[in-house]
Protein backbone atom coordinates (compact mmCIF):
# COMPACT_ATOMS: atom_id res chain seq x y z
CA UNK A 1 0.00 0.00 0.00
CA UNK A 2 0.94 3.38 -0.89
CA UNK A 3 2.64 5.96 1.99
CA UNK A 4 0.01 8.01 3.00
CA UNK A 5 1.40 11.23 4.36
CA UNK A 6 -1.07 13.45 6.12
CA UNK A 7 0.88 15.43 7.56
CA UNK A 8 4.66 16.09 9.07
CA UNK A 9 6.26 13.27 10.67
CA UNK A 10 6.85 14.81 14.34
CA UNK A 11 8.06 11.74 16.51
CA UNK A 12 11.39 12.65 17.92
CA UNK A 13 13.14 11.20 21.04
CA UNK A 14 14.84 12.05 24.21
CA UNK A 15 17.88 9.66 25.25
CA UNK A 16 18.41 11.82 27.85
CA UNK A 17 15.03 11.39 29.62
CA UNK A 18 13.69 8.17 27.45
CA UNK A 19 10.74 9.49 26.13
CA UNK A 20 9.12 10.37 22.70
CA UNK A 21 9.58 14.41 22.10
CA UNK A 22 7.13 16.07 19.51
CA UNK A 23 9.42 18.60 18.97
CA UNK A 24 13.08 19.47 18.61
CA UNK A 25 14.15 20.21 22.11
CA UNK A 26 13.20 18.25 24.78
CA UNK A 27 11.92 20.27 28.30
CA UNK A 28 15.15 19.23 30.13
CA UNK A 29 17.49 20.95 27.55
CA UNK A 30 18.18 18.17 25.11
CA UNK A 31 18.21 18.00 21.40
CA UNK A 32 15.98 15.16 20.32
CA UNK A 33 16.58 13.22 17.17
CA UNK A 34 13.79 12.26 14.55
CA UNK A 35 12.96 8.35 14.97
CA UNK A 36 11.95 7.54 11.06
CA UNK A 37 8.64 5.85 11.07
CA UNK A 38 6.20 4.67 8.60
CA UNK A 39 3.23 7.31 7.61
CA UNK A 40 1.18 8.64 8.30
CA UNK A 41 2.33 8.90 11.38
CA UNK A 42 -0.72 8.78 14.10
CA UNK A 43 1.27 7.90 17.09
CA UNK A 44 -0.31 6.96 20.50
CA UNK A 45 1.03 5.37 23.75
CA UNK A 46 1.14 1.36 24.00
CA UNK A 47 -1.17 1.07 27.06
CA UNK A 48 -1.01 -2.07 29.40
CA UNK A 49 -3.50 -4.13 27.24
CA UNK A 50 -1.42 -3.68 24.14
CA UNK A 51 2.16 -4.43 26.21
CA UNK A 52 0.50 -7.85 27.08
CA UNK A 53 -0.97 -8.08 23.49
CA UNK A 54 2.56 -7.42 21.79
CA UNK A 55 4.70 -9.70 24.69
CA UNK A 56 2.10 -12.78 24.05
CA UNK A 57 2.68 -12.54 20.49
CA UNK A 58 6.59 -12.67 20.84
CA UNK A 59 6.47 -15.31 23.60
CA UNK A 60 4.76 -17.40 21.27
CA UNK A 61 6.47 -16.58 18.42
CA UNK A 62 10.43 -16.26 19.65
CA UNK A 63 9.58 -17.41 23.14
CA UNK A 64 10.49 -14.25 25.20
CA UNK A 65 8.84 -11.01 25.59
CA UNK A 66 9.97 -7.94 23.99
CA UNK A 67 8.80 -5.15 25.85
CA UNK A 68 10.24 -4.65 29.27
CA UNK A 69 8.49 -3.14 32.37
CA UNK A 70 9.17 0.06 32.69
CA UNK A 71 9.92 1.24 29.06
CA UNK A 72 7.30 3.41 26.99
CA UNK A 73 6.49 1.75 23.86
CA UNK A 74 5.12 4.16 21.11
CA UNK A 75 2.62 2.43 18.63
CA UNK A 76 2.21 3.71 14.78
CA UNK A 77 -0.66 1.87 12.89
CA UNK A 78 0.84 1.63 8.93
CA UNK A 79 -1.13 1.02 5.97
CA UNK A 80 -1.50 -3.02 5.52
CA UNK A 81 -4.50 -5.38 4.33
CA UNK A 82 -5.75 -5.32 7.52
CA UNK A 83 -4.07 -4.21 10.35
CA UNK A 84 -0.03 -3.18 10.92
CA UNK A 85 1.51 -1.65 13.67
CA UNK A 86 5.03 -0.43 13.95
CA UNK A 87 6.24 -0.94 17.42
CA UNK A 88 8.61 1.95 19.01
CA UNK A 89 10.79 1.57 21.76
CA UNK A 90 14.32 3.22 22.86
CA UNK A 91 13.52 5.70 20.06
CA UNK A 92 13.51 3.67 17.35
CA UNK A 93 11.26 0.94 15.32
CA UNK A 94 11.78 -2.44 16.99
CA UNK A 95 9.06 -4.36 15.38
CA UNK A 96 5.81 -4.30 13.70
CA UNK A 97 2.78 -6.22 14.45
CA UNK A 98 0.76 -7.48 11.39
CA UNK A 99 -2.95 -9.48 11.52
CA UNK A 100 -3.69 -12.14 9.19
CA UNK A 101 -7.45 -12.15 8.44
CA UNK A 102 -7.67 -15.05 6.39
CA UNK A 103 -5.58 -16.78 8.98
CA UNK A 104 -6.58 -15.66 11.97
CA UNK A 105 -3.31 -14.48 13.71
CA UNK A 106 -1.01 -12.05 14.45
CA UNK A 107 2.19 -12.18 13.18
CA UNK A 108 5.90 -10.39 14.71
CA UNK A 109 8.23 -8.99 12.15
CA UNK A 110 11.32 -8.03 13.92
CA UNK A 111 13.73 -5.74 13.52
CA UNK A 112 17.72 -5.75 13.95
CA UNK A 113 17.09 -3.56 16.98
CA UNK A 114 14.22 -5.42 18.38
CA UNK A 115 17.52 -7.77 20.01
CA UNK A 116 18.54 -5.05 22.39
CA UNK A 117 15.32 -6.06 24.18
CA UNK A 118 14.73 -9.80 23.30
CA UNK A 119 16.77 -12.73 23.70
CA UNK A 120 15.23 -15.64 21.29
CA UNK A 121 15.19 -18.98 22.15
CA UNK A 122 13.16 -20.19 19.02
CA UNK A 123 12.70 -19.47 15.19
CA UNK A 124 17.08 -18.81 15.19
CA UNK A 125 19.39 -19.40 12.61
CA UNK A 126 22.85 -19.69 13.18
CA UNK A 127 25.75 -18.40 10.61
CA UNK A 128 29.55 -19.16 10.48
CA UNK A 129 31.53 -16.05 11.50
CA UNK A 130 32.83 -15.93 7.74
CA UNK A 131 29.28 -14.67 6.83
CA UNK A 132 28.56 -12.40 9.35
CA UNK A 133 29.96 -9.30 7.53
CA UNK A 134 27.75 -9.54 4.55
CA UNK A 135 24.86 -10.74 6.40
CA UNK A 136 25.07 -7.59 8.17
CA UNK A 137 25.47 -5.54 5.37
CA UNK A 138 22.05 -7.05 4.17
CA UNK A 139 22.99 -9.97 2.32
CA UNK A 140 20.63 -13.24 2.63
CA UNK A 141 21.45 -16.41 4.75
CA UNK A 142 22.93 -18.81 2.20
CA UNK A 143 23.11 -22.44 2.52
CA UNK A 144 27.40 -22.36 2.91
CA UNK A 145 27.08 -20.67 5.53
CA UNK A 146 24.59 -22.03 7.47
CA UNK A 147 25.64 -23.55 10.62
CA UNK A 148 22.42 -24.58 12.67
CA UNK A 149 18.78 -23.75 12.78
CA UNK A 150 15.94 -24.18 15.69
CA UNK A 151 13.73 -27.21 15.02
CA UNK A 152 10.36 -26.44 13.37
CA UNK A 153 11.38 -22.94 11.33
CA UNK A 154 8.69 -23.31 8.50
CA UNK A 155 8.87 -21.32 5.11
CA UNK A 156 7.70 -18.02 5.95
CA UNK A 157 8.49 -17.69 9.47
CA UNK A 158 10.21 -14.80 10.72
CA UNK A 159 13.54 -15.65 12.23
CA UNK A 160 16.93 -14.19 13.93
CA UNK A 161 20.28 -14.29 12.48
CA UNK A 162 22.78 -15.04 14.96
CA UNK A 163 26.60 -15.78 14.74
CA UNK A 164 28.28 -18.69 16.29
CA UNK A 165 28.72 -16.99 19.65
CA UNK A 166 24.74 -16.17 19.43
CA UNK A 167 25.13 -12.74 18.73
CA UNK A 168 22.02 -11.21 16.98
CA UNK A 169 23.09 -9.90 13.17
CA UNK A 170 20.11 -9.43 11.33
CA UNK A 171 16.63 -10.84 11.26
CA UNK A 172 14.74 -11.98 8.20
CA UNK A 173 12.15 -14.47 6.49
CA UNK A 174 12.85 -17.78 5.96
CA UNK A 175 12.55 -19.31 2.55
CA UNK A 176 12.66 -22.84 3.70
CA UNK A 177 11.57 -24.70 6.33
CA UNK A 178 14.45 -26.64 8.64
CA UNK A 179 14.54 -29.65 7.92
CA UNK A 180 14.70 -28.12 3.87
CA UNK A 181 17.68 -26.08 4.72
CA UNK A 182 19.70 -29.27 5.76
CA UNK A 183 19.69 -31.23 3.27
CA UNK A 184 20.27 -27.74 1.02
CA UNK A 185 24.66 -27.51 -0.29
CA UNK A 186 23.36 -24.23 -2.28
CA UNK A 187 20.66 -21.81 -2.40
CA UNK A 188 19.11 -18.80 0.02
CA UNK A 189 17.77 -19.98 3.45
CA UNK A 190 16.89 -16.73 4.72
CA UNK A 191 16.09 -12.97 2.81
CA UNK A 192 17.49 -10.71 5.10
CA UNK A 193 15.32 -8.01 6.01
CA UNK A 194 17.11 -4.08 5.48
CA UNK A 195 15.83 -1.21 7.78
CA UNK A 196 16.58 2.26 7.51
CA UNK A 197 19.36 2.22 10.51
CA UNK A 198 18.23 4.15 13.62
CA UNK A 199 19.85 4.43 17.05
CA UNK A 200 18.05 2.23 19.92
CA UNK A 201 18.55 3.41 23.39
CA UNK A 202 16.72 1.70 26.07
CA UNK A 203 15.86 3.45 29.33
CA UNK A 204 13.00 3.15 32.28
CA UNK A 205 10.62 6.10 32.07
CA UNK A 206 6.86 6.79 32.71
CA UNK A 207 4.33 8.89 31.26
CA UNK A 208 4.40 11.62 33.47
CA UNK A 209 7.92 12.18 32.51
CA UNK A 210 7.10 12.38 28.74
CA UNK A 211 4.16 14.75 29.63
CA UNK A 212 6.66 17.35 31.15
CA UNK A 213 9.42 16.28 28.38
CA UNK A 214 6.51 17.91 26.20
CA UNK A 215 5.89 20.54 28.17
CA UNK A 216 6.83 23.57 26.63
CA UNK A 217 4.91 22.47 23.15
CA UNK A 218 1.53 20.98 24.87
CA UNK A 219 1.41 24.61 26.55
CA UNK A 220 2.06 26.03 22.58
CA UNK A 221 -0.32 23.08 20.85
CA UNK A 222 -3.12 24.27 23.36
CA UNK A 223 -2.57 28.13 23.28
CA UNK A 224 -2.98 27.67 19.54
CA UNK A 225 -6.08 25.77 19.49
CA UNK A 226 -7.73 28.52 22.26
CA UNK A 227 -7.16 31.40 20.19
CA UNK A 228 -8.19 29.37 17.08
CA UNK A 229 -11.86 28.52 19.13
CA UNK A 230 -12.32 32.03 20.78
CA UNK A 231 -11.61 33.78 17.03
CA UNK A 232 -14.51 31.58 15.11
CA UNK A 233 -17.02 31.88 18.51
CA UNK A 234 -16.43 35.86 18.17
CA UNK A 235 -16.84 35.58 14.41
CA UNK A 236 -20.03 33.63 14.26
CA UNK A 237 -22.32 34.14 17.54
CA UNK A 238 -24.03 30.83 17.30
CA UNK A 239 -24.64 28.70 20.38
CA UNK A 240 -21.64 26.73 21.16
CA UNK A 241 -21.59 23.56 21.65
CA UNK A 242 -18.98 20.08 21.73
CA UNK A 243 -19.59 17.52 19.68
CA UNK A 244 -18.91 14.67 21.78
CA UNK A 245 -18.53 11.21 20.88
CA UNK A 246 -17.10 9.58 23.68
CA UNK A 247 -13.33 9.26 22.31
CA UNK A 248 -10.19 11.01 23.09
CA UNK A 249 -10.33 13.39 20.23
CA UNK A 250 -13.88 15.08 21.51
CA UNK A 251 -12.69 14.81 25.23
CA UNK A 252 -9.52 16.78 24.66
CA UNK A 253 -11.46 19.18 22.29
CA UNK A 254 -13.63 19.79 25.03
CA UNK A 255 -11.24 20.59 27.25
CA UNK A 256 -9.85 23.26 24.58
CA UNK A 257 -13.20 24.55 24.30
CA UNK A 258 -13.47 25.31 28.10
CA UNK A 259 -10.72 26.89 28.83
CA UNK A 260 -11.47 28.93 25.66
CA UNK A 261 -15.08 30.18 26.11
CA UNK A 262 -16.20 28.36 29.41
CA UNK A 263 -19.12 26.08 29.10
CA UNK A 264 -20.66 24.82 26.46
CA UNK A 265 -23.26 21.59 26.33
CA UNK A 266 -21.94 18.28 25.04
CA UNK A 267 -24.07 17.09 21.93
CA UNK A 268 -23.72 13.48 21.62
CA UNK A 269 -25.53 11.27 18.41
CA UNK A 270 -26.83 8.13 20.62
CA UNK A 271 -26.61 5.89 17.84
CA UNK A 272 -27.77 2.99 20.45
CA UNK A 273 -25.40 0.59 19.34
CA UNK A 274 -22.92 2.16 21.96
CA UNK A 275 -20.10 0.80 24.15
CA UNK A 276 -21.42 0.52 27.95
CA UNK A 277 -18.33 2.13 28.45
CA UNK A 278 -18.99 5.06 26.26
CA UNK A 279 -22.18 5.97 27.86
CA UNK A 280 -20.58 6.07 31.35
CA UNK A 281 -17.54 7.90 29.68
CA UNK A 282 -20.42 10.91 28.58
CA UNK A 283 -22.01 10.50 32.41
CA UNK A 284 -18.26 10.33 33.93
CA UNK A 285 -17.70 13.98 32.04
CA UNK A 286 -20.61 15.33 32.29
CA UNK A 287 -20.43 15.14 36.14
CA UNK A 288 -16.87 16.39 36.12
CA UNK A 289 -17.29 19.25 34.50
CA UNK A 290 -20.87 19.97 35.47
CA UNK A 291 -22.06 19.65 31.85
CA UNK A 292 -25.21 19.17 30.20
CA UNK A 293 -25.50 16.47 27.79
CA UNK A 294 -28.00 17.03 25.02
CA UNK A 295 -28.33 13.97 22.49
CA UNK A 296 -30.61 12.36 19.74
CA UNK A 297 -32.69 9.48 19.85
CA UNK A 298 -32.04 5.60 19.49
CA UNK A 299 -30.97 2.33 17.80
CA UNK A 300 -34.36 2.37 15.60
CA UNK A 301 -33.74 3.73 12.65
CA UNK A 302 -30.20 1.67 12.05
CA UNK A 303 -32.13 -1.63 12.38
CA UNK A 304 -35.45 -0.41 10.60
CA UNK A 305 -32.81 0.82 7.63
CA UNK A 306 -30.80 -2.67 7.99
CA UNK A 307 -33.79 -4.15 7.46
CA UNK A 308 -34.20 -2.96 3.68
CA UNK A 309 -29.79 -2.47 3.09
CA UNK A 310 -28.57 -5.32 4.89
CA UNK A 311 -25.37 -3.73 7.03
CA UNK A 312 -23.95 -1.22 6.13
CA UNK A 313 -20.51 -1.35 4.67
CA UNK A 314 -17.34 0.13 4.34
CA UNK A 315 -17.83 1.83 1.15
CA UNK A 316 -20.94 2.51 1.91
CA UNK A 317 -21.83 3.38 5.35
CA UNK A 318 -25.54 4.33 4.85
CA UNK A 319 -25.59 4.13 9.27
CA UNK A 320 -23.93 7.17 9.31
CA UNK A 321 -26.68 9.66 7.70
CA UNK A 322 -29.05 7.58 9.73
CA UNK A 323 -27.94 7.11 12.63
CA UNK A 324 -25.60 10.31 13.21
CA UNK A 325 -26.26 13.57 10.72
CA UNK A 326 -30.15 13.40 10.03
CA UNK A 327 -31.05 12.98 13.86
CA UNK A 328 -28.80 15.55 14.70
CA UNK A 329 -29.97 18.06 11.96
CA UNK A 330 -33.36 17.50 13.61
CA UNK A 331 -31.96 18.20 16.73
CA UNK A 332 -30.33 21.47 16.40
CA UNK A 333 -33.22 22.84 14.29
CA UNK A 334 -36.02 22.15 16.91
CA UNK A 335 -33.70 23.27 19.56
CA UNK A 336 -31.32 26.27 17.82
CA UNK A 337 -32.20 26.59 14.57
CA UNK A 338 -28.39 27.10 13.94
CA UNK A 339 -25.41 25.91 15.91
CA UNK A 340 -21.39 26.21 15.97
CA UNK A 341 -19.95 22.79 17.02
CA UNK A 342 -16.94 21.77 18.15
CA UNK A 343 -15.23 18.63 16.86
CA UNK A 344 -12.51 16.34 17.34
CA UNK A 345 -11.35 16.15 13.62
CA UNK A 346 -7.95 15.63 13.01
CA UNK A 347 -5.81 15.75 9.72
CA UNK A 348 -3.53 12.30 10.53
CA UNK A 349 -6.88 10.15 10.85
CA UNK A 350 -7.54 10.21 7.40
CA UNK A 351 -7.06 11.71 3.29
CA UNK A 352 -10.45 13.09 3.39
CA UNK A 353 -9.78 14.66 7.17
CA UNK A 354 -6.50 16.46 5.92
CA UNK A 355 -7.90 17.93 3.06
CA UNK A 356 -11.03 19.01 5.25
CA UNK A 357 -11.01 23.03 5.77
CA UNK A 358 -10.81 23.32 9.33
CA UNK A 359 -14.17 25.42 9.80
CA UNK A 360 -16.95 24.05 7.66
CA UNK A 361 -20.59 22.85 7.16
CA UNK A 362 -21.68 19.33 6.33
CA UNK A 363 -23.97 19.00 2.82
CA UNK A 364 -26.61 16.80 5.35
CA UNK A 365 -26.75 19.14 8.63
CA UNK A 366 -26.30 22.60 7.14
CA UNK A 367 -27.50 24.34 10.22
CA UNK A 368 -24.45 22.96 12.12
CA UNK A 369 -21.50 25.02 11.66
CA UNK A 370 -17.96 22.80 12.42
CA UNK A 371 -14.79 23.93 13.62
CA UNK A 372 -11.27 21.65 14.39
CA UNK A 373 -9.76 22.87 17.11
CA UNK A 374 -7.32 20.17 17.07
CA UNK A 375 -6.77 19.51 13.41
CA UNK A 376 -3.33 19.44 13.45
CA UNK A 377 -2.64 17.03 16.42
CA UNK A 378 -1.06 13.76 16.47
CA UNK A 379 -2.73 11.13 18.66
CA UNK A 380 0.04 11.27 20.73
CA UNK A 381 -0.67 15.34 21.24
CA UNK A 382 -4.03 14.60 22.39
CA UNK A 383 -3.08 11.52 24.65
CA UNK A 384 0.02 13.35 26.43
CA UNK A 385 -2.93 16.35 26.55
CA UNK A 386 -4.80 14.16 28.44
CA UNK A 387 -2.73 12.55 30.67
CA UNK A 388 -1.60 16.19 31.60
CA UNK A 389 -5.05 17.14 32.68
CA UNK A 390 -5.79 13.97 34.23
CA UNK A 391 -8.94 14.06 32.26
CA UNK A 392 -11.32 10.80 32.05
CA UNK A 393 -10.47 8.99 29.00
CA UNK A 394 -12.81 6.05 28.00
CA UNK A 395 -11.66 2.82 29.78
CA UNK A 396 -12.22 1.36 26.02
CA UNK A 397 -9.01 2.50 24.97
CA UNK A 398 -7.45 0.41 28.15
CA UNK A 399 -8.75 -2.92 25.91
CA UNK A 400 -7.38 -2.29 22.73
CA UNK A 401 -9.94 -0.78 20.97
CA UNK A 402 -8.30 2.42 19.92
CA UNK A 403 -11.65 4.02 17.71
CA UNK A 404 -14.20 4.90 19.41
CA UNK A 405 -17.99 4.57 18.02
CA UNK A 406 -20.28 1.54 17.32
CA UNK A 407 -19.43 -1.56 18.46
CA UNK A 408 -20.22 -2.68 14.80
CA UNK A 409 -18.40 -0.32 12.74
CA UNK A 410 -17.64 -1.75 9.64
CA UNK A 411 -14.73 0.92 8.89
CA UNK A 412 -12.88 -1.60 11.75
CA UNK A 413 -10.60 -3.81 11.10
CA UNK A 414 -11.08 -7.39 11.38
CA UNK A 415 -8.34 -7.33 13.93
CA UNK A 416 -10.17 -4.91 16.54
CA UNK A 417 -14.02 -7.23 15.11
CA UNK A 418 -11.71 -9.61 16.65
CA UNK A 419 -10.86 -8.05 19.60
CA UNK A 420 -14.18 -6.64 20.13
CA UNK A 421 -15.78 -10.52 19.53
CA UNK A 422 -13.48 -11.97 22.30
CA UNK A 423 -14.30 -9.01 24.67
CA UNK A 424 -17.61 -8.29 24.02
CA UNK A 425 -19.74 -12.01 23.87
CA UNK A 426 -22.90 -10.07 24.45
CA UNK A 427 -22.83 -7.49 22.04
CA UNK A 428 -20.78 -9.43 19.57
CA UNK A 429 -24.01 -12.03 19.69
CA UNK A 430 -26.85 -9.80 18.70
CA UNK A 431 -24.92 -8.59 16.09
CA UNK A 432 -24.23 -12.15 14.67
CA UNK A 433 -27.92 -12.82 15.25
CA UNK A 434 -28.78 -10.11 12.56
CA UNK A 435 -26.31 -11.02 10.06
CA UNK A 436 -27.17 -14.36 10.27
CA UNK A 437 -31.05 -13.49 9.53
CA UNK A 438 -29.58 -11.34 6.48
CA UNK A 439 -27.28 -14.14 5.51
CA UNK A 440 -30.01 -16.82 5.43
CA UNK A 441 -32.51 -14.53 3.74
CA UNK A 442 -30.09 -13.26 0.56
CA UNK A 443 -29.03 -17.29 0.55
CA UNK A 444 -25.52 -15.71 0.79
CA UNK A 445 -22.04 -18.01 1.21
CA UNK A 446 -21.32 -19.34 4.94
CA UNK A 447 -17.92 -17.45 5.08
CA UNK A 448 -20.25 -14.10 4.64
CA UNK A 449 -19.89 -13.66 8.45
CA UNK A 450 -16.75 -15.10 9.67
CA UNK A 451 -14.48 -13.83 6.95
CA UNK A 452 -16.11 -10.49 7.50
CA UNK A 453 -17.49 -9.87 3.66
CA UNK A 454 -20.54 -8.14 5.21
CA UNK A 455 -17.90 -5.45 5.67
CA UNK A 456 -17.45 -4.82 1.66
CA UNK A 457 -20.17 -3.49 -0.71
CA UNK A 458 -21.25 -5.88 -3.64
CA UNK A 459 -20.89 -8.81 -0.87
CA UNK A 460 -23.91 -8.14 1.25
CA UNK A 461 -26.72 -8.33 -1.37
CA UNK A 462 -27.25 -4.49 -1.00
CA UNK A 463 -29.56 -2.35 -3.37
CA UNK A 464 -28.25 1.25 -3.54
CA UNK A 465 -31.33 3.39 -1.94
CA UNK A 466 -30.67 7.05 -1.08
CA UNK A 467 -31.80 8.99 1.80
CA UNK A 468 -32.86 12.48 2.09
Amino acid sequence: MRRSYLGKLVLRWCDHCHVPVLGSRCECGTETRQVPITPPGDIRPAFDADIRHINAIFRDYFGSDLIPEGHLAILNKIPDADRMEEIILGGSVVSAIRYLADEDRWEPIPRLSASRFIQPSTRRVIVDNGAVESISQGSSVLAPGLVGMDEGILEGDEVFILDEGERCIGVGRAKVSTEEARAMQRGMIVRTRKNVPSPCIPGAATWNEAVEANHTILDHAEAEAVRFVRDVAAKNRLPANVSYSGGKDSLATLLIVLTAIGDVPLLFADTGLEFEETYRNIEEVALRYDLEVIRTGSADPFWETFAVEGPPAVDKRWCCKVCKLLPVRELISERWEECLSFIGQRKYESFARKNSPRVWRNGVVGCQLSAAPIQHWTALHVWLYLFRENAPYNALYEQRIDRIGCYMCPSSDMAVLKTIREEFPGLWATWRAKLSEWQTTNDLPCEWIEKGLWRRIGESGHEDHSYS
